[in-house]
Formats: structure tokens, sequence, C-alpha cells
């Protein structure tokens, strides 16, 4: 119908009467299967008349503009897009894609670029580009932006239907004619604010549409939200902004940590880019480090996004004058939220509205995209912040208007600061000791810390606002900050409580702020600090006679000078606070104090009485019904029974703290039992189950962002591999131990960590390398005063000069080494430099000397019943027995007493070659050296020191 050599044809315009043309059917026009390309259209009274023409009228169908060159990134945009425009598609719903998203985000260009990529596939033959102007001060109706696709489509004006539904069937009966003359089309309706004026645009049949809009407009076809760009995106977009305007513009290039800083304090928002490329075009001579400066402050960013012809603030007011009233002032009043996002409640509160209508007034603005929801938290609600900028001078605009709105302000800002302290408070509730007053706002532990966990940034942000907040929060949080790890937060949190009690005059609260500050620090390794604080605490406490604070103050002391390696001092430090506890009758406090005495028994090498006093603070622990301080009370105890030695003992104390603390939910003491259960495992020779420990452990410190734990973890699955025989592995292990340790700051792990990279090393027969990393080890050692590592890296370090025949040299090392157990009152140790003491002797042909020392050394570890090492010794002796020429008979007796001692230990590989060579009558080889010392690396889980807060 109406093709090139049809005749001309009039048709009756008579109006039909009531069921005529179609049975039943109402009165109606209908052009369905009709041709108007070339149609004029003719109307008087009650007739119309239309008449084809046969002149050609020009089309508008290649109505996309090029894209600009610094176009880049929205791959995963763009494919969504085609998936949606393909003719191949799956399925039969309509080709129509939404994009929505906030003025500047680039959706129009987006929109552009994907119908470029459809034309490139051949899918469409053409293209219908229509701007709805939706935020425009008067935005185009539907029967505007009809008109227009009409005329695109070759319709003269004097030809189109007036104003109504004409439009829209001929509109729809146009592109039926174009689908069947095998045409396809791509309708872009940009800029749309309303479902109203997209609606009657939608194609028929299987032509495609793309919508952009600032709201989301649902109903119309697949959505799609445009987000900012990634910042590497970004920077490329600068870049060739740039260089449009200049090609030899090397600005980014020159320094790309400045544009990295320019992008991202413009959101990584195309628009804003555009716009600062533009001024710096204007100033080419501005660096792009003063620009990023400019822009980074915060009242003024909105200031350096305008360029005359273009203005964010200008394209947000737009969005924001589409608001209700009641939309509007919700949107100010989030500028008012200190932190990064909102929960509803918390915006209920700010709003001081129920929270089913401040839900309404969220979900509208999100539809508005001037917030938009959290995508990782179902309730929470977030504001880019530029978009935050603009609320904030919204904000400041209405407060400027009187003494009525600045108040009303000040009390939606006083009642959310209420919010959060009071929630933090009731939540603290829960990491209090036992029998402790528990606040109902939550149900249990779990609930807190989901709740702390969603607020904490929020919760920082608002102790900073006031001295009252940061009081409130500062004793508040700190308790959750250790728990999760967050050690640098708790810092900051600490000192504002300080801060506060300062300028709130508070002297008695000053002192437990100087407290908890004190364990702050300590646990960011900054010791010296720590220690000034806990004696400022200490003289405050005495000073207002305080008796409880002095108590926790000389527990916390203890801890610090324990780290300081000060154990004397921190021998007194703990028994005064368990004193001082017991006179006060607080029985959790007593248990901390044994807890942490016993670790500084250990590090006295005083085992005995270090297992007492774990033993002690266990009791006392089951007492209080303190679930987390039992935990750490049974992995010091562990800890404790692995230096004596009785591994059997420590596997149970490990494997019950690491279900204790599984219990509590405390993530990173499971990683320390996890560490300390892998060395007990080592001990126990299950290797394969140690490396599953530390492997464990290595995990779960990662997740707390513990990086001395790492650390540890790293060291000790060292040994475990090295054990098993896995010697490159070890040594990327240790390597990469003594890397983070020195990151930290921690010199004692490095040396440790040094130490057993030579084992490792010489294991390797990397002799030199070996000799290097046991000095450097001991040499650290003599940096952090101490005597027992000092021991073991001269002992290490007389094996490996052994192995290089430097066996003068290495009879002066474990004859030092022996002297500093001796110091340390280390018997294992003095039993192993004796016995490596006499291979260096057997290597120097003194065998009587090698005799006597070999004797020594398995006198004492078959007394302390050592039998693994027992049997190493025994075999050194034997084969120092076979050099010196010994009576056959006392040579089989010693690889016999040998085997038996392996025997006794399970190492059964070991026991049946003892009594291989007890057998032979063969003279072995001299054997090579295999005692040696190396210590492995051992995180506490120190629990339960005493609080202030």
């Amino acid at each position: 119908m109406g093709g090139k050599n049809s005749a001309k044809r009039k048709k009756s315009g008579k109006a039909q009467k009531q069921g005529q043309g179609r049975p039943g059917g109402a009165v109606r026009n209908d052009y369905r299967g009709a041709e108007f390309t070339n149609s004029q259209v003719l109307g008087q009274g009650n007739q119309t008349t239309y008449v084809q023409q046969y002149a050609p009228v020009p089309t508008a169908l290649d109505a996309l503009p090029a894209l600009p060159q610094e176009f880049t990134g929205r791959a995963d945009d763009l494919a969504f897009i085609l998936g949606v425009l393909d003719p191949d598609r799956p399925g039969d719903g309509p080709a129509v894609a939404v994009l929505s998203g906030w003025g500047g985000v680039g959706k129009t260009t987006l929109a552009y670029a994907a119908g470029h990529a459809a034309q490139r596939q051949n899918w469409f033959t053409g293209v219908l580009l229509v701007d709805l102007r939706g935020y425009d001060p008067h935005p185009a109706q539907a029967e505007d932006a009809l008109e227009a696709l009409l005329r695109s489509l070759g319709v003269r004006p004097e030809h189109l239907p007036p104003p109504g539904a004409g439009r829209e069937v001929l509109y729809r009966s146009q592109l039926n004619a174009r689908q069947a003359a095998g045409e396809r089309l791509l309708v872009v309706a940009d800029n749309a604010s309303a479902l109203a004026q997209v609606q009657p645009l939608l194609p028929p049949g299987h032509h495609g549409m793309l919508v952009t809009s600032r709201d989301g407009l649902a109903g119309l076809g697949r959505m799609r939200t445009v987000n900012r760009l990634q910042p590497e995106d970004a920077v490329t977009l600068l870049k060739a902004a740039l260089k449009k305007n200049d090609p030899d513009d090397v600005r980014v290039e020159e320094n790309p940590g400045a544009a990295e800083r320019v992008v991202l304090a413009c959101g990584c928002l195309p628009l804003a880019l555009q716009i600062t490329a533009a001024l710096l075009a204007q100033d080419p001579g501005q660096p792009l480090s003063e620009r990023a400066e400019a822009l980074s402050e915060t009242e003024g960013v909105l200031d350096g996004l305008s360029d005359g012809a273009r203005s964010l603030r200008a394209m947000f007011g737009q969005s924001l004058e589409r608001l209700s009233p009641q939309e509007q002032d919700l949107f100010r009043l989030l500028s008012l939220n200190p932190g990064p996002d909102i929960a509803t409640p918390a915006a209920a509160v700010l709003a001081g509205q129920p929270q089913p209508a401040t839900e309404r007034l969220l979900r509208q603005l999100a539809t508005s995209h001037l917030i938009e929801r959290n995508p990782a938290a179902r309730g929470r609600w977030q504001m880019h912040d530029l978009l935050r900028a603009y609320a904030h001078e919204q904000a400041e605009v209405v407060k400027a208007r009187g003494r009525d709105p600045r108040r009303r302000y000040d009390q939606a800002h006083t009642r959310l600061i209420n919010h959060y302290t009071e929630h933090a408070q009731a939540a603290n509730t829960h990491f209090h000791p036992p029998d402790s007053a528990v606040s109902t706002r939550f149900s249990d532990r779990e609930q807190a810390l989901a709740w702390f966990d969603a607020e904490r940034e929020n919760l920082i942000a608002t102790a900073h606002t006031t001295p009252r907040a940061g009081f409130d929060l500062g004793f508040s949080l700190g308790s959750y900050l250790e728990w999760r790890r967050r050690l640098q937060d708790n810092v900051v949190v600490r000192s504002l409580a300080l801060d506060a009690c300062r300028t709130l005059n508070d002297t008695r609260n000053e002192a437990r702020a100087w407290n908890n500050l004190g364990n702050a620090l300590r646990e960011l390794r900054r010791f010296d600090e720590a220690h000034n604080a806990h004696e400022t605490a200490l003289n405050l406490f005495q000073q207002t006679g305080n008796t409880h604070g002095q108590a926790n103050a000389w527990n916390n002391l203890g801890n610090t000078l324990r780290e300081l390696r000060r154990f004397d001092e921190a021998h007194n430090a703990h028994q005064t606070a368990h004193t001082l506890h017991q006179q006060t009758d607080d029985t959790h406090g007593q248990a901390n104090a044994w807890n942490n005495l016993g670790n500084t028994l250990r590090e006295l090498r005083r085992y005995d009485e270090a297992h007492n006093a774990h033993e002690t603070a266990l009791n006392l622990f089951q007492q209080t019904d303190d679930t987390h301080g039992q935990a750490g009370a049974w992995n010091n105890l562990g800890l404790t029974l692995q230096e004596l030695r009785r591994y059997d003992e420590a596997h149970n104390a490990h494997e019950t703290a690491l279900n204790l603390f599984q219990q509590t939910d405390d993530t990173h003491s499971e990683a320390t039992a996890w560490n300390n259960l892998g060395n007990a495992l080592r001990e126990l020779r299950r290797f394969d189950e140690a490396v599953h420990a530390h492997e464990t452990a290595l995990n779960l410190f990662q997740q707390t962002d513990d990086t001395r734990g790492e650390a540890g973890a790293w060291n000790n699955l060292g040994l475990t591999l090295r054990d098993l025989r896995r010697f490159d592995e070890a040594v990327h292990a240790h390597q990469t131990a003594h890397t983070l340790h020195q990151q930290t700051g921690n010199t004692h792990g490095e040396a440790g960590a040094w130490n057993n990279l030579g084992l490792t090393l010489r294991d390797l027969r990397r002799f030199d390398e070996a000799v290097h990393a046991h000095q450097t080890a001991h040499t650290l050692h003599q940096q952090t005063g101490d005597t027992h590592g000092q021991a073991g890296a001269w002992n290490n370090l007389g094996n490996t000069l052994q192995e290089l025949r430097r066996y003068d040299e290495a009879h002066h090392a474990h004859q030092t080494a022996l002297n500093l157990f001796q110091q340390t009152d280390d018997t294992h140790g003095q039993a192993r430099a004796w016995n490596n003491l006499g291979t260096a002797s057997r290597g120097l042909d003194r065998f009587e000397e090698a005799v006597a020392a070999g004797r020594r050394a398995v006198a004492m570890l078959a007394a302390a019943e050592y039998w693994f090492h027992t049997g190493e010794a025994w075999d050194e002796l034997a084969t120092t027995l076979t050099a010196a020429g010994a009576d056959p008979g006392q040579v089989r007796d010693a690889w016999n007493e040998s085997a038996a001692a392996y025997t006794r230990a399970g190492a059964d590989e070991e026991a049946a070659a003892s009594r291989a060579h007890k057998d032979s009558t063969e003279h072995l080889e001299e054997q090579l050296p295999v005692g040696d010392f190396s210590p492995s690396e051992e995180s506490s889980g120190g629990a339960g020191t005493g609080a202030g807060a």
C-alpha cells in the first residue's frame, strides 16, 4: 500500500455511525498498514482526508552525533545495552534499555556509543534522536517529541495530525511500515524525566529504543544504572580531553599521581572531568597538583566545577527542583550525617519522622539518583561527595534564612549524634566482663558487633564533631575496635576521649582515657608512648585514690614492659596488679593479672611458675564464666606446656583455646590459636596437620589485617615446610616473614625469621648465605637485648661453619652459645650446644673432648626426656666414637640408645636407621652435624588486659 507505482487514492471522510466499519466498534480511525511517508493531512469539520504525495520528503535517520574522542571505559555497560538491542537475543521482550544515573555521569554519551556500536553490527538501518529536556523548566511533552520524530521520519509539518492520539498512531504506523519494508530503527529518547514523556514513543515490532534519565523509570524496558567511571578510565578521559585541546599537553603523563587526585576530586564524573579539562586548557601553565589542591577544598569544590557554559551545581539544582518539599528537606538534612552512608533508622531520627515515611522519601531520592542504595548493605543509603557538597550548600542557604531554620537543623544534628552515642554505649555493654549489666537494645554480642561493623565509619566521624561526642564514643568504641583489630582507629578515638576529658575538665575519667590510650598504642607497637601513657594513668589514679584503676594501670603497664623486654619490671607490675585486684575483691581482674603474669614468667623461662599462673587464671576465668578469658588462658597455658616439652598437653590446650575463640567469634585470637596449635603439631611430628594449621592462621591474620601475626604464621609455616624437606617453599616463607616483620618494625621477629632462614639455607647447602643470615639474626637479637635469641643464633652459626669445615670458628660459636644458654638457665639449649660442641671438636680431631661433650649432651637431654633430640645426640656420639676408633661394642651401644630414644619419640624412621647402623659392620663416613637450635616465632594471644573503659 502506498508503493511507488500506486495510484493516487482519495478516501471518503464521512463520519461512520456507531457500529459501522467494525462490528460493535466505536467510531475511530484505523491507520494499520498505512504508509504516510509522503502524505498530506486535510481536515474539515468531521471529515479527514489523507492524500498520497509523490514528491520525495527528506528524512533524518542518521541522527547520532560523533563520539567525543575522550570517550573511554563503559565496557560492561555497552555489553549490557548491546545484549538488549541484539536482534538475535533470546526471548521476546522489547529491545528497550533505560539508562539512569545522576546528572553528568555520562548517560547520553553512553547511549550514543551503544548506538554507534549497534550500527557497526548492522542491527539498525537508521537512528532517531529526540531530546526530551526532562529537567529544563519546561520539559518537552510527548506530542512535541512525536512531532519531532515524525518529521525525522519524513512527515511534513503541514501533514501532521493535530496533538493527540492521532500522532501516536501515525508514529507507530510509520514504524510498522518500515518494519514491513525490512528496516529496523533505533529510537534514542534522551533526558527523560517522566514515564508520560516516553511511553507514547515506545516503538512497535522489532525496532529498538534507548532511554536516558536521571530518574529510575520502571516499566519501559531493561533498566541499567550508569555509575561513575573507574579511576583509571577517568584519568584516560582527562588525558584525552586535554590532548584534544593541545596534542602537546603532557601534564597527565608528567604527574600521574596529581592526575589521579584530580579525577578523584571530580568524583570520576565525566561532566566534572570535561569541565576540569576545559579549565586546564584555558590555563595551560597550571600544574595538575595545583588543580587537585583547589578541588580538594570542600567548601569551594562546586565553584571549581563550572566553566561558564557548564555547571555541576546547576545540573544538581535541576534535579532538586523536581522533588517535593519533603524530599528536598531530607536531601539537605542528609548532609548533616558525618559518615559515608546512613541507615534508614538513623535517617528517620535525623528527619524527625516515622521510619516508614522516611523510607519512602529515601526511595524517591534514590529513584532521582540524588542518593543511592548501598550495594553492600540493605537499608543503607549513600551520597556521592559532590552531591554531599551540594546538599551542604543548600542546607547552609536554608539555615541563613533565620533563627528558626538554624535551630531546626541544629536540633536534627543533635538528635543524630545522640542516636549514634546511645546505640554505641548500649552495644559496648556486650563487651564488658561477665556479670556486668547488659543493654537489651541488642540481643547479644553478635548483634552488637554487626551494628558496630555497619556504623563504624559514622561513629568515628561523629566522635570528631563535639567534645561530648568524642568523650562518649572514645570510651564506647575501644573494645569493639580492639576486637576487630582496627588499631589505628582505636588510637584515634582513644585520643579524642583524652582531649575531651581535658576540654570538659574531667580529671576522674582522664586517668581512664590515658590507660586506654596506652593499650591502643601498645597494639600498634608504639611501646615507649604506651609506657608513658600507662605511667600517667597510674599517677592520676593514685591522686584520686582509685585502687581499681591503679590495678588496671599496673596490669597494662606490665604488658607494655614485657613488649619492651623489661621482664623483671613487668613481673613486678603484674604482681602489684594482682595484689590490688585482691584488695578490691575483683576476681576477673585477678584472672587477667595471673594470665599476664604467666606470660612474663614464660619470657623469664620460669616455666613451672608460668604453668601455675595460667592454671590459676583459667580457674578464675571459669569462676566468672568468662569464655573469652578462658580461651586466652588455655592458649597461653599451651605455650608454656610447649616450653616444658609436654607437647600432647600443649596440643590439647591449643585445641581447647581454638574452640572457645570460635564460640566467641574472635577471628584474630582464633588465628593465634591455630598458629600455636601448628607449633605443637610440628613438635609432635604431625607435619601435614601443622602445615594446615599455619596456613589457616595465615589466612585469618590476613582477614584481620594483622601483619605482625601474618609474619609469625609465615615463619612457623617455614619451619614446618623445612621439616617436610620442602626447602624452597620454606625459604620463601621465611623471607616473607622477614619482610613483614621489617614493615611492622618488629626487630625481635625479624631476628627469628633470619635465624630460621639460615637453617633452611644450610639444608640447601647455600652455606655462605646461611652464615650471613645467622650473623644478621645475632646482631638483631643483640639490639633487642635478647640473650636467649643470641645463644640460638650462635649455635646455628656454629653448625653452618662446620659445614664449611671452619671448625675453630664453629667451636667458638658453640662455646659462646653454651655460655649464653647457661646465663638464661635453658637446660635444653645447653644440651644442644654441648652436642654441637662435640661435633665441632670431632672435626678438629679432639676426640676426647668430643666424646665428653656428647656424653654430657645425651645425659642432659635424657634427664629432661627430650627423646627425639636425645636420639640425635646418641647418633652424634656413635659417629664420634667410630671416628675416635673406640671399641665397636661402645659404638653399637650408642646406636642402640639412639634407636631406643627415637622409638620413645615416635620417630620410627629414624629409629630404623639407627638400628641399621648398629647392625652394620662397616665404618661409617663422618656424619654431618644434625643438632641445631631453631627457635620458632610464637604469637601469644594474651587475653584480658584490664582496660579502664
